[in-house]
């Protein structure tokens, strides 16, 4: 009695076995072991050849899996590799999604934040116009709401405050 499939399984390696028996001349078997992975993503799975054995019986029963042990392990690494490789890319194509919903979501709020600001300073012109210069002076947006617009603003309030006759704070 054997233990083949316990020889198999103690080689602790994912993968589907796929194992064909041919007779060859003379008495001698031909084996073709193929270690593959269909949950692998990448093609180049397919490009893993068979291991090809040829002997006698005898010879295949002694000398079979130390003779496929070493170059199933390295495929059966190979197969992980590319799940992880995938794996990798999938989350790698996610975050450059996120990165652009984020960059989409903060040039959306900077728009929005430059449309209040044109919108407010629209009414401040309207006011400036009808010489309402005391409203004018309230519309004017807060420079702690504009930070980037903290220049200009002060500039205005400071025309706003001049045209309006009030004394100009430094």
């Amino acid at each position: 009695m054997t233990d083949f499939f316990k020889s198999i399984a103690d080689m602790h390696v994912q993968g589907d076995w796929k194992i064909t028996i041919t007779t060859g001349e003379a008495g001698t078997l031909i084996v073709s072991v193929l270690l593959a992975n269909d949950k692998a993503t990448d093609e180049a799975r397919k490009l893993v050849p068979p291991m090809l054995l040829k002997g006698t019986p005898e010879e295949l029963d002694e000398g079979f899996f130390s003779a496929i042990e070493a170059p199933v392990k390295e495929t059966a690494g190979l197969f992980a590799n590319m799940e992880q490789y995938a794996r990798q890319l999938a989350e790698a194509r996610k975050q450059s999604k996120m990165e652009q919903d984020k960059d989409g979501r903060e040039r959306k709020e900077k728009d929005e934040r430059k449309k209040k600001y044109d919108a407010a300073i629209k009414r401040v012109d309207e006011l400036e116009e009808a010489k309402k210069y005391q409203e004018a002076i309230a519309s004017l947006p807060k420079e702690k709401d504009y930070p980037e617009q903290a220049e200009e603003i002060r500039k205005r309030l400071e025309g706003l405050r001049k045209k309006n006759g009030q004394l100009t704070l430094m």
